[in-house]
């Protein structure tokens, strides 16, 4: 079955109060909770293709993804079968292996701007060392990031940050030292201006600046013309090291990335989600120079007990192989672009503002009539109503992230079915909060 009534979800109710017994707020991670969008969450209990289905058997189209690693959809049967054999091989050895090797080779020869990557395990570990290392590399220790960009739960980064972060309206982490804090530089995104003040004033001290090159963690912002190539420009005038955080582009919305899109290269690129297949991958990678100062080479240390894991490392070769095939990115924009417009027309015909975005695999939405460039933008748009447009389409057998923050991703799986499901209960869901 397609569609569900909230009153149907019986054993996923029973589970979130098991595990609000054993979980702080009875999740692994905040928007789990579901407290930006009302009721309780979800539990899954399988996934397959472009769809999942939960534990009391519901089916939903699936828009999150996993958040964006699941790029050729879930459970698919090339990446399974590969995973199953690596497995029978060991789990994890503590040591190097030839795939880890593998995957870097792919990585690598996607990127013109990384001579040699370092795997992790998180996005959140990727950017954690990349920090780390801008400012062994610079002997600097500040660093610009932008507001509502989110880098992980990063001390240094997790200011001003989207995500989980704005939905539960707490955008700065308690924990957090002031000192930290204070060597964190905020403006807004796709503000060169705001930058450029902020460089004439410390620039001298900025170790790099941090970016999502299209911003994901509140909705799907993208760059405006110039910016990025300003960012490099300031860069390279005041000896500061550029950072892209392409954790959700990398792989997702082109090969490779968006550098590859929009031309620049960035000095460092933190890499995530589709290069790990949906096994817990991340990089960080550079020009051999840059990453020379990381241990064990250079005095920057890092290590991972489960770095390089032969099970990660097989489910990410896979997938990018995947990827490779021709015709594959055409695709997926196509596919991604009909379910955008389903939105828009949906929306339109029941005279509710939406602004829409897309690249790739990935695009977002925000309720609201203007165009979407910033943190504040995405702040003012109608979260209520999306909280309402969320529990319409959940109940039409959709899954959205529980959180008008965030993102969405289209898989290489989601066939004419299930983007005729998408656009159908986006036209009854619009009607429904437009009543």
């Amino acid at each position: 079955m397609t569609q569900k009534d909230t009153t149907q979800r019986t054993r996923s109710a029973r589970l979130f109060e098991r595990a609000c017994d054993v979980f702080v707020g009875g999740v692994n991670s905040p928007v789990r909770a579901f407290r930006a969008v009302g009721g309780q969450p979800v539990f899954v209990d399988r996934a397959e293709g472009p769809y999942i289905f939960d534990a009391d058997g519901n089916r939903y189209v699936d828009l999150v993804g996993s958040w964006g690693p699941a790029i050729v959809g879930h459970a698919h049967p090339t990446v399974v079968e590969v995973v199953c054999a690596t497995a029978e091989r060991g789990l994890s050895f503590g040591a190097c292996c030839e795939l880890e090797v593998d995957l870097a080779g792919i990585v690598i020869g996607a990127l013109p701007s990384v001579d040699v990557v370092r795997f992790v395990n998180s996005g959140t570990e990727a950017t954690m060392s990349a920090i780390r290392l801008v400012r062994a590399a610079t002997g600097r220790s500040k660093v610009v990031k932008f507001l509502g960009c989110y880098h992980g739960h990063v001390d240094s980064l997790l200011v001003a940050a989207g995500s989980g972060a704005a939905t539960l309206g707490v955008p700065d982490s308690a924990g957090v030292p002031k000192a930290f804090a204070e060597t964190t530089l905020l403006a807004p995104f796709n503000d060169l201006a705001a930058v450029e003040r902020i460089m004439s004033e410390q620039g001298s001290d900025v170790a790099a600046i941090f970016v999502e090159p299209i911003a994901g963690n509140m909705g799907y912002i993208e760059p405006v013309d110039g910016f990025l190539e300003g960012l490099r420009s300031l860069c390279d005038r005041h000896g500061s090291l550029l950072v892209f955080d392409e954790v959700m582009t990398g792989f997702r919305v082109a090969w490779g990335g968006y550098q590859n899109v929009c031309g620049i290269r960035p000095d460092l690129t933190c890499l995530g989600k589709v290069i790990g297949g949906g096994m817990p991958v991340a990089a960080y990678g550079g020009s051999r120079d840059l990453m020379a100062n990381v241990s064990p080479l250079g005095p920057m240390y890092q290590a991972g007990t489960l770095s390089g894991n032969p099970i990660g490392m097989a489910a990410g070769i896979a997938t990018l192989r995947v990827c490779q095939t021709e015709g594959f990115y055409e695709s997926l924009y196509d596919k991604t672009a009909r379910v955008v417009e389903g939105l828009r027309t949906g929306a339109g015909q029941a005279g509710v503002d939406i602004q829409t975005g897309a690249r790739g695999g990935m695009f977002g939405m925000a309720l609201r009539a203007q165009p979407v460039r910033n943190f504040a933008d995405a702040a003012s748009g109608d979260h209520e109503l999306y909280a309402r447009f969320f529990q319409a389409m959940l109940d039409r057998g959709v899954w959205l992230p529980p959180s008008g923050y965030e993102a969405m991703f289209v898989s290489a799986a989601h066939d004419d079915e299930a983007i005729g499901q998408i656009i159908e209960a986006a036209g009854e869901s619009f009607r429904m909060i437009a009543s």
